[in-house]
């Protein structure tokens, strides 16, 4: 990904600095996790930025979705529950 000098969020004005991530993507009413995703990742929002060719090699991960050989699980909460 290539960034400018100095790359401003178009949410808050924060800068954009280069990082590599964890994102999540959804395709094709599929969500997957991708680690070491270079991205633009706003300093103070925290805002994800993306280019086209970063973006197309999420959409063809995800095609490929049966090839994924690693699993994450984690606890998942419903909004609404009791909490006692």
């Amino acid at each position: 990904m290539k960034m400018d000098k100095k790359d401003i969020c178009s949410y808050c004005e924060g800068e954009i600095y280069l990082r590599s991530i964890r994102t999540r993507f959804d395709f094709k009413g599929k969500t997957i996790y991708v680690d070491n995703v270079p991205a633009g990742v706003c300093s103070t929002c925290g805002e994800h930025y993306f280019d086209a060719p970063v973006c197309e090699r999420l959409e063809e991960i995800a095609r490929h979705s049966g090839c994924i050989k690693k699993t994450v699980s984690f606890p998942l909460a419903e909004y609404d529950m009791t909490i006692t």
